[in-house]
């Protein structure tokens, strides 16, 4: 089983020194985990098929690999956030490029790594920057969930689930876990807070 590491979305300097080395398994796989639900999200949002989709998450995964020895974190010149959208739209341009010439042309410009695809190979990908946006915040929310989930207690992260994800009446909840009403919106409000400062937490950790 791949280590998982503190940080749910470890895009700081710390994981991408460890990304250069091609050996670290570790490493790859929990930036894989972390990233490959946000690439293939994006990639189907834009247009793709879920099979497009599945390519442009491994072909943007090796050109990550591809690129990371030589990548070198600097906030002054960019976001790591902005240069992985570089690295996936790309690989989604080429997937709209195989299908045929009828695709409507996209203006070529450089990413942060410096990789411009041809003319002839750049097409139209509407709002693709906010549709990266929508599912990089989508990407951090299940992130804080899923570590805010590892430090409560089962049974409350259970109650939470039925009463506000499933949308049970809090009487039915509370007659489930044999606890009273009261404790149920309890429990909502310590896990939406316990959430919240994942988020948080989180958000400053981006890069």
């Amino acid at each position: 089983m791949a280590h998982v590491p503190d940080e749910l979305i470890p895009t700081r300097a710390t994981l991408l020194q460890r990304l250069k080395d091609w050996g670290d398994q570790s490493s790859w796989q929990d930036f894989f985990d972390t990233y490959w639900n946000l690439i293939y999200g994006v990639a189907t949002k834009g247009g793709l098929t879920s099979s497009e989709a599945e390519d442009v998450v491994q072909e943007t995964m090796i050109s990550v690999a591809k690129h990371m020895p030589d990548f070198k974190y600097d906030p002054a010149l960019g976001s790591f956030k902005g240069w992985l959208l570089n690295m996936t739209r790309w690989r989604i341009t080429d997937q709209l490029r195989k299908r045929g010439p009828h695709q409507s042309q996209m203006e070529s410009s450089p990413s942060e790594d410096g990789e411009v695809p041809p003319p002839e190979a750049a097409v139209s990908v509407p709002d693709l920057e906010k549709i990266w946006d929508v599912e990089w915040e989508n990407n951090l929310l299940q992130a804080a969930v899923t570590k805010a989930r590892r430090k409560l207690d089962p049974q409350q992260y259970q109650i939470f689930d039925c009463y506000v994800n499933k949308g049970w009446e809090p009487e039915k909840v509370a007659k489930l876990f044999h606890v009273p009403v009261g404790q149920v919106y309890l429990v909502k409000h310590r896990v939406t807070e316990a959430i919240r400062n994942e988020i948080e937490r989180l958000g400053k950790e981006m890069i």
